[in-house]
């Protein structure tokens, strides 16, 4: 068994250090930018926080896909990419609730002016907003499949990333700060066995 954390990831101790640190970061901020939700839309300050913790996970994210694409090389090679798009979505969707209080647009109203352009829409909203939630859930069960974590961890990721869009798209305070809770428990864990990782010869 090769858990993420027992075995430093292949890059600088600095590096891993950093990506663990933004595995905790990324869920952290995200959770902390719906207590500043405002009538079913972000507001700038939730969207500023939203652009800060979406890369914290690109960088967080790129280090686990790094410490297991030796064992799964072509899913590495497609996940990746997917996943930093997804994430990239939550910048858009930043911006967009940063421009909604700027401009006093309601967030219904700023969904109806984004159809009226589609190619935009879906590649800035559309296609990359649900492939951020699927990732990880993805991501959580071939985790749990290689036991790159306990069981469990994957598990729960994945099950976070079922709830995660739940929460967004009523937007109800209640549901998503459970489902930040869900994202924040397992990617602390995991992001700290990573940064310890760093501080101590890796074990083969």
């Amino acid at each position: 068994m090769n858990l993420i954390g027992t075995n430093a990831v292949n890059m600088s101790s600095a590096a891993t250090v950093i990506a663990g640190g933004c595995l905790v970061a990324a869920p952290a901020i995200q959770a902390g930018s719906t207590f500043f939700w405002r009538d079913q839309y972000q507001g700038t300050v939730a969207g500023a926080l939203i652009v800060v913790a979406s890369v914290c996970w690109i960088v967080g994210l790129v280090a686990v896909f790094r410490a297991i694409e030796h064992r799964v090389p072509r899913y590495a090679a497609v996940g990746l990419p997917l996943a930093v798009y997804g994430a990239i979505g939550g910048v858009c969707f930043g911006v967009q609730g940063i421009q909604e209080e700027l401009f006093g647009v309601p967030h219904s109203e700023a969904v109806s002016l984004v159809n009226l352009h589609p190619l935009a829409a879906y590649l800035a909203f559309w296609f990359p907003g649900p492939l951020f939630p699927l990732s990880l859930f993805v991501l959580g069960l071939v985790l749990a499949r290689l036991r790159a974590v306990p069981p469990a961890l994957g598990v729960l990721i994945s099950v976070a990333a079922v709830v995660f869009p739940a929460s967004r798209i009523p937007r109800e305070p209640m549901v998503a700060h459970l489902a930040d809770l869900l994202l924040l428990v397992p990617f602390t864990v995991l992001g700290v066995r990573m940064a310890l990782a760093a501080r101590r010869p890796a074990v083969d």
